[in-house]
């Protein structure tokens, strides 16, 4: 929640210099922080479903749904395997991991899902190679958008300003 990407994509959403002005839910995962419970590696859809939720029923408007790497992934999967609708205009995936600490992750369930996407990842990402990150787009529903940021890492070390941008452009396309 306190990273700098988790910070500087708040910025661009929420802060009105972007362009966006958009209410923002930054939250822990169970077991993280001062946060309750266990950290299970997926039972953590359930609390992105519960934030969902709570920006729904308090904002009425359409969410955003965004995260960085372990919560780009479970933003994805909670988003888009799940039987009941949700208000969602946009999904936002950062630093996307497809291979982390001995995992390949599964994004097969991207196929059906047709919400507009944004993939932003560094093209030095360790836990994103390029090759695979492209495959995996590609075998996504449109519509989805992929962005690679050149000489940046998994962090978006000196392209954190691109990053925001980047996001920025692309949700005024999306929300307008």
């Amino acid at each position: 929640m306190h990273n700098k990407v988790v910070y500087h994509a708040m910025k661009a959403l929420n802060d009105p210099n972007w362009g966006l002005g958009l209410p923002v839910l930054r939250f822990n995962f169970r077991g993280t922080g001062l946060s309750e419970g266990a950290h299970h590696g997926h039972e953590e859809t359930g609390d992105v479903l519960a934030a969902l939720d709570w920006l729904e029923n308090e904002f009425k408007l359409p969410v955003v749904a965004a995260g960085f790497s372990f919560g780009a992934a479970t933003v994805l999967r909670a988003c888009c395997i799940t039987d009941r609708p949700r208000n969602i205009g946009a999904l936002v995936a950062l630093g996307l991991p497809v291979e982390a600490q001995g995992r390949a992750y599964d994004y097969s369930f991207l196929q059906n899902a047709t919400l507009p996407k944004l993939f932003i990842s560094g093209d030095r990402d360790r836990f994103a190679p390029a090759a695979r990150l492209e495959q995996i787009v590609a075998s996504a529903a449109d519509p989805k958008s992929l962005s690679f940021l050149h000489n940046a890492d998994h962090f978006f070390t000196s392209q954190l300003e691109l990053m925001q941008s980047t996001l920025s452009h692309w949700l005024k396309e999306q929300l307008t």
